[in-house]
């Protein structure tokens, strides 16, 4: 079981690495995200190497943090408290660039802004999260997004999606379609399914939320399936894979999603297609076949293109998550990794932790945490490090539990965003 000492110790000692020697002179890295990756890479590399010439490429003035937006959506928090400024990077001297990269030329070390400008790199560090695969399900379309929302990049989506539960009628059915591995944050449509149906349960009793997966099984799904079963008894329904989950095209016009099976009238459908690394990431050559990109584990180097690093949800991390904490623990670790290197040393190998919570109701939360190290290639978890909350706790653990998601959100934002 994790408890509040060993989650306030994992974050305290998140990211822990030898030191190196660091590079010196105006050594030149360039950060394409500013989500939690990129972010935390450029605070990290900041601390390292107080001489390097930082620059973050954030598409804004402010970055919309995905974790809790579930709680958004169910009226349960405020939308300005997912957003963070980039004013502390600053702060430290790392220059911010609040537009757009459209396009990286790895042979000239050029990074080109959206407005033409052209930022010279020694480094380059590629986090620029996800976009949506918009050809994998028929019918599914940016177009189509705007009545059936994804929600899964935080800001306009996840507002709309909330617009949609409370003008819905009592007695509708909330369709959330689940993609198959890999995504973004393993566990959220089984937490978004919790908080919508905390959410119809005290507004909407009549109404019920229906999960299909493309998937037969999932994180966390014994906790899940037991909070349920405790928490909203008949208003959600699960169909995996096998029994026909997988979504094969939807009609915005009729709000009507298809299976093999069967096609479902929604009243709102919340639809998550599969995903893949953000363009630019493709725009650098560091995606492969898949849309996602191929990494070394210890410098998170890509295996496409030398002298990129890839971190958060666009990589490939082998066993390790797509998740708020991995990103943080990558871009600290990838901190370290190409200051040594720029400065001709090997980078040491890491170990990395990840806390992953989730909420199925306000006050019922559950945790798991594990370590991952690189082997044969990987990273891969390190063999039994895995803890996890356990099933029949009591009803003062999970509120404890879901006590430490929100101080586990504080914590790891301020570290990032100060």
């Amino acid at each position: 079981m994790a408890t509040r000492r060993s989650f306030i110790k994992l974050m305290a000692t998140a990211g822990a690495t030898p030191a190196v020697a660091l590079a010196r002179g105006t050594a030149k890295v360039v950060v394409v995200g500013g989500g939690f990756a990129g972010a935390a890479c450029a605070r990290a590399l900041r601390k390292l190497d107080p001489d390097l010439d930082i620059t973050v490429i954030a598409s804004s003035k402010t970055f919309s943090a995905c974790p809790f937006n579930s709680s958004v959506i169910a009226g349960l928090r405020d939308p300005a408290q997912q957003e963070f400024s980039y004013d502390s990077l600053a702060a430290l001297g790392v220059k911010v660039a609040t537009v757009g990269a459209t396009a990286v030329d790895p042979a000239a070390k050029t990074v080109t802004l959206a407005g033409g400008e052209k930022l010279a790199w020694d480094r380059l560090v590629v986090a620029p999260g996800v976009d949506m695969n918009w050809t994998a399900i028929p019918g599914y379309t940016e177009a189509a997004a705007e009545k059936m929302p994804h929600a899964w990049t935080g800001g306009s989506q996840t507002l709309l999606l909330r617009r949609q539960l409370e003008a819905m009628d009592d007695g509708g059915l909330v369709v959330i379609s689940a993609p198959a591995t890999p995504y973004r944050c393993p566990p959220a449509p089984y937490e978004r399914a919790s908080l919508i149906a905390h959410y119809l349960k005290a507004t909407k009793p009549k109404s019920k939320v229906l999960i299909l997966d493309a998937k037969d099984g999932y994180s966390k799904q014994h906790l899940f399936e037991e909070a349920w079963a405790a928490l909203y008894p008949g208003l959600i329904e699960r169909v995996p894979l096998s029994k026909g989950g997988s979504v094969t095209s939807v009609d915005p016009a009729t709000m009507t999603v298809k299976t093999d099976f069967e096609d479902y009238k929604a009243a709102v459908a919340n639809i998550v297609p599969p995903q893949k690394a953000a363009a630019i990431a493709a725009r650098a050559g560091v995606t492969d076949r898949t849309g996602w990109c191929p990494i070394e584990p210890v410098g998170f180097e890509s295996t496409l293109q030398p002298g990129i690093h890839v971190l958060g949800d666009a990589a490939l991390m082998g066993a390790m998550p797509k998740a708020a904490h991995a990103a943080v623990e990558q871009g600290k670790v990838c901190a370290t990794a190409v200051v040594a290197r720029l400065a001709g040393r090997e980078a040491p190998e890491p170990t990395l932790d990840n806390i992953c919570y989730s909420l199925a109701g306000p006050a019922y939360g559950f945790v798991e945490v594990n370590k991952y190290r690189p082997e044969k290639g990987q990273l891969l978890a390190v063999p039994g490090a895995v803890n996890t909350s356990p099933v029949r706790a009591s009803v003062s653990m999970r509120a404890q539990e879901a006590s430490e998601d929100e101080a586990w959100f504080r914590a790891v934002t301020a570290e990032t965003f100060g």
